[in-house]
């Protein structure tokens, strides 16, 4: 029987508060803050090494942290940790699979271990992540992102109220990833809690709803994937002749940042169409039909303008200073 989703909308599903975790005399987890509430797809982005991992070990009562508490549907999961964790689903790095049964034999052997699961839900968890063809095949004969699916209806069998998913998209295809990201949307927009970790800038600004920001086991960002973005001002590219003069004349304006190449982060399809003219600023949009007419006054073409959105990535960068991604 499915447990009924009573909770109002925007009700905190998992709240971790002041977790920290201590190996030896090292902080490896320091003051990790954030709340995952119904309904919403919540990131969780670091650079290898930041702590991402330890940390969803600690969600999911792997090991315990050094102090703070984690809360799962109210439950503490230290302390009541059957309460809690009933409410929980997770794939933990990969999906645990035995490629010699069928998807369906799998999933019978997962629901022996669950109260409450029979093969009705079976069928159901089937169907949602839209296994019902090669369902009766052996594991073996699935493509990796079948596998992932089947990994995350094993995941959905207790009817979690919270799907933990730590790098849910390594190593599927371009169609294979916006398959999971519109099958991760639905569950979400079914109330399900989602709380996504990945090492995929680009993917975690178009999945999710919100992102805390985790760098040497510190949280340094959480907030709408739109509100953090927003935090950084366009990038403008200019295309100008005479060069020099153009450089010249927006170097004088305070209101103007002007780049290098090594200090912006660009799609390589914008950097391949930029031309030997081409300068970078970062400025408010509502100056550029001013600065155009400053440099059409001063005899300076402007060949082309464009405006290219913050994204995730810029924003990652600077509050990591630069770290790389795992």
């Amino acid at each position: 029987m499915a447990r009924p989703l009573h909770d109002e909308p925007g009700e905190v599903v998992l709240s971790a508060q002041g977790v920290r975790k201590k190996i030896g005399r090292k902080w490896i987890i320091d003051d990790v803050t954030f709340d995952v509430k119904k309904g919403e797809i919540f990131g969780f982005l670091g650079p290898n090494g930041a702590g991402k991992t330890t940390t969803i070990r600690m969600l999911v009562d792997l090991i315990r942290p050094s102090a703070g508490t984690i809360t799962v549907c109210g439950y503490n999961v230290n302390k009541n940790p059957e309460k809690a964790l009933q409410y929980v689903g997770s794939i933990v790095e990969n999906p645990e699979v035995y490629t010699y049964l069928t998807g369906w034999e799998n999933l019978q052997h997962f629901a022996r271990m669950q109260p409450g699961v029979d093969e009705q839900r079976i069928a159901e968890v089937v169907d949602i992540v839209r296994l019902d063809q090669r369902i009766h095949d052996k594991v073996s004969t699935y493509s990796l992102g079948m596998r992932q699916r089947l990994g995350i209806a094993q995941a959905l069998l207790g009817r979690p109220r919270l799907l933990i998913l730590d790098e849910p998209t390594n190593g599927l295809d371009p169609k294979g990833i916006k398959e999971l990201r519109e099958f991760i949307r639905k569950l979400a927009d079914e109330g399900l809690a989602v709380f996504v970790s990945s090492h995929l800038l680009s993917e975690i600004q178009l999945l999710c709803d919100r992102v805390a920001i985790i760098s040497k086991g510190r949280v340094l960002a959480v907030g709408g994937v739109d509100e953090l973005v927003a935090r950084n001002s366009p990038y403008v590219l200019w295309e100008l002749e005479p060069l020099e003069r153009a450089r010249d004349l927006l170097s004088m304006r305070p209101d103007i940042a002007l780049l290098s190449l090594d200090e912006v982060t660009l799609d390589d399809s914008i950097i391949a169409g930029m031309g030997a003219n081409s300068l970078i600023t970062v400025m408010e949009e509502d100056l550029i039909p001013e600065i155009v007419a400053v440099l059409v006054t001063q005899e300076v073409e402007v060949r082309a303008v464009h405006k290219i959105n913050p994204t995730l990535e810029q924003l990652f960068l600077k509050l990591t200073e630069g770290e790389s991604i795992d």
